[in-house]
This record gives structure tokens, sequence and C-alpha cells, in this order.
């Protein structure tokens, strides 16, 4: 049957910063396709609440609490997933963060805090997941980067600047890890209604220029971005390495 392509049944996901928004409809898609998902976040009541609404629908959920912007935790959180849940076949880095000011003011603080979360924590987890995926000869890195991985507006350059080293560690790590069978790709959403955007979905001037700025004339809703994490972390991606799948409504395809 087709659906084999997709199917992930007997598969563990670990997805990073996943107890709300982009992250847990990922996990919520993931487990709607048979994997054994682990939620992570450094809040365990939101954790908590997480695996227990996918548990309450009939899907397999664990909770992970680790910090990934602090290596050795994110190392001892997912030895402890290998052992105690399973190996990690599919792994997420979604765990990112947002500050606007103007550049010329940005706060110290600010930045290296945006560096940490954005991209020390994809490259602090993807190469602990990796660590172990090698040996097996195979595994799935699925990187959440953004349409300003491209692009760039005012107040946000140092955000702009985490996401586009992203995009090039995503390619850097198909370079390396590709040859033990593994497939490393991201996901680049445009302007999703998430609580990160909740400030911009909340002013009417901004979601008037979006609406009119994106060919598709709206926001994005977070279950859009299934499709395509189910894609790269089946089978159906088995040569699909080093990308980055846009998903934007057509933001950066025009002008």
């Amino acid at each position: 049957m087709p659906y084999s392509l997709f199917n992930l049944e007997g598969r563990v996901a670990l997805v990073t910063g996943s107890s709300q928004g982009i992250g847990f409809a990922l996990a919520k898609g993931l487990a709607s396709y048979g994997a054994t998902v682990v939620i992570n976040g450094r809040n365990r009541e939101k954790l908590a609440a997480a695996v227990t609404e996918l548990s309450d629908e009939g899907y397999k959920a664990h909770a992970s609490h680790f910090d990934v912007t602090d290596i050795g935790a994110v190392k001892t959180g997912i030895d402890k997933i290998e052992a105690e849940i399973g190996a990690v076949d599919i792994l997420i880095n979604n765990a990112g963060m947002q500050f606007r000011a103007p550049l010329e003011d940005f706060p110290d603080d600010k930045w290296q805090q945006l560096l940490q979360t954005n991209i020390s924590s994809v490259f602090y987890a993807g190469q602990s997941a990796a660590q172990h995926m090698i040996k097996r000869g195979r595994g799935k890195i699925i990187n959440i980067a953004s349409v300003q991985s491209e692009l760039a507006r005012p107040s946000i350059a140092p955000y702009t600047a985490t996401k586009g080293a992203v995009r090039n560690l995503t390619r850097g790590m198909c370079t390396d890890w590709a040859k033990y069978g593994l497939q490393i790709n991201a996901i680049a959403p445009g302007y999703f209604k998430t609580p990160l955007n909740q400030a911009l979905i909340d002013d009417p001037e901004f979601s008037t220029w979006l609406e009119k700025r994106t060919p598709a004339g709206r926001w994005g809703n977070v279950e859009e971005l299934v499709g395509a994490a189910i894609f790269l972390a089946s089978d159906a991606s088995s040569f699909v390495n080093g990308q980055v799948i846009h998903i934007d409504g057509g933001i950066t395809a025009s002008i």
C-alpha cells in the first residue's frame, strides 16, 4: 500500500520545544502516523499537559524534561530516551525563540539567548542524536528553519541570523552524515498562528500587510506543517537530503 511509505509505526520521534505551538502540532502529526513521540521542554507542567492530551487521544507519548541550550543536559536527556524509551529514529529540532528590537539597540543578553536557543540547540541535539543514529546506520533529523532563513525584516536581524545558520547547518549535517545513512533536512515555515507570533497576529496593521504580501492571502495554520514533517520523517524521503522546504503560502516566491 502507498501508505507504507509514510508509516511511522515502531519509530521513536523526539521533538524539542514541543509542549505547544508548532512543536506540539508536529509531534501530534507524527503520532497520528504511528510514531512514539517524546515531548521536550523546560516547563514540567506544560509537558505533562501535552503528554496527557496526546495519550487521551490514544497516541504513544512521553515527556523528556531538559534544557536544549545546555549541552550536558541534552546529551544526558537523549541518552536516557535511548535507554528507557527506545532508539531515537527521528529528531525534530523545533525549540526556538524570538525577540524584537532595533538592531542598534539590541540587548547583548538577548543576542546570546537567541544564539543558544535557535542555533546551539540544533547543534547540541543534532550531534547527540547523530552519535546514536550513526551506529545504527539510519536516522532522520528535521530542523525548523524559517522564511527568515532567506529574508529579513526590521527589528529581527539577530533572529534572521540564527535561522540562516540553521539552514546552512542543515546542509553541513547532510554533508557529514549522509554517508552514514542519515537524512537531514529542514522545514522553513512562513507566518503561522503560534504563541510566538501572537503579538503580530493581534496587530491589525501587520496582519493586513502580511495577508497582502503573501500570495495565499492569509496566515498559516500549524497543522499545515504536518505533511512535510511526515514526509521527511518517513521512508518516502529516503533520498532527500540537505534540503530546506519552505511552507509559507508563497511569500518567498514573490516580491
